[in-house]
């Protein structure tokens, strides 16, 4: 059984050397399977709890056509995880591009079919208003609970232990209040009800909090690029709904939906 197969890492810069005309040529199929497929299918699509809310929108705006998907939400390694061990999913939505490209190197997924579909931003949030700002409280200390998502599970997790390592928090004491969810809602939610002052969340899960709360959003530079992909799964392959689904994920209508949410859009290399 090779490496990537029992769930290890593929090649240093595999997901770089597929080709782009390769990743065209396999919109382009996903495009024509959907246009010839047989009406009236479903599709089960695995996606990131990050992007939750655009996600719903897009799964309303694609049920105008004649498919349909189903949507399980989930921290992004829980869903790679469950993946690899035979959910039947058709379409994987992650927050990152690491898992992926695991998949498509396992034979998992169709490695053509794999895109960035949205740049995620991470945001600092509290649900109270701080007239010195909730950066500015970060940088103090004056909090006893950051919420983050589980960085072993979820690239939000990830960006924000960056963010601290960057900003010199970490050694400053700031790994001794952290309160670790499953996922960057959930890590919200912990906010929200007073289980944290502060928390490290999803940039569109707090595009529309509540006058009363703040947010500061994190400069790109203080971590990596959040780089989302979509990839078409081995199960999915001969599925007319989930090769539907991804073709409309390309489309203008569902680029407009995702930036409305809070998302970069990803460059025309698909980078």
């Amino acid at each position: 059984m090779s490496a990537a197969r029992r769930g290890q890492a593929p090649p240093r810069g595999f997901c770089a050397r597929l080709p782009l005309a390769a990743a065209r040529r396999g919109l382009a199929l996903i495009a024509l399977a959907a246009a010839q497929g047989v009406t009236g299918e479903e599709a089960m699509v695995a996606a990131a709890a990050n992007f939750a809310q655009p996600l719903a929108r897009l799964q309303t705006a694609f049920a105008e056509g004649d498919h349909r998907i189903n949507v399980v939400l989930g921290a992004t390694g829980k869903l790679y995880a469950q993946i690899v061990h035979g959910a039947p999913f058709d379409v994987f939505l992650a927050a990152d591009r690491e898992r992926p490209c695991r998949l498509a190197a396992s034979g998992l997924a169709v490695a053509a079919s794999q895109r960035t579909y949205a740049l995620g931003r991470l945001a600092l949030w509290s649900a109270h208003a701080h007239r010195a700002g909730v950066a500015q409280r970060l940088r103090s200390g004056a909090y006893r609970h950051l919420a983050i998502a589980n960085p072993r599970l979820a690239p939000y997790g990830a960006a924000a232990m960056q963010t601290l390592r960057a900003m010199g928090l970490l050694e400053a004491g700031a790994a001794t209040r952290l309160v670790v969810a499953e996922n960057a809602g959930q890590a919200k939610a912990l906010v929200a009800t007073g289980a944290a002052e502060l928390g490290f969340v999803a940039l569109s899960h707090v595009m529309e909090a509540p006058a009363a709360g703040s947010r500061w959003a994190v400069p790109k530079h203080l971590h990596e690029p959040i780089r989302q992909d979509a990839v078409l799964l081995r199960r999915g392959r001969d599925n007319p709904a989930a090769r539907a689904f991804l073709a409309f994920l390309a489309s203008e209508a569902a680029a407009r939906i995702i930036a409305d949410a809070g998302y970069g859009a990803p460059s025309s290399t698909g980078a």
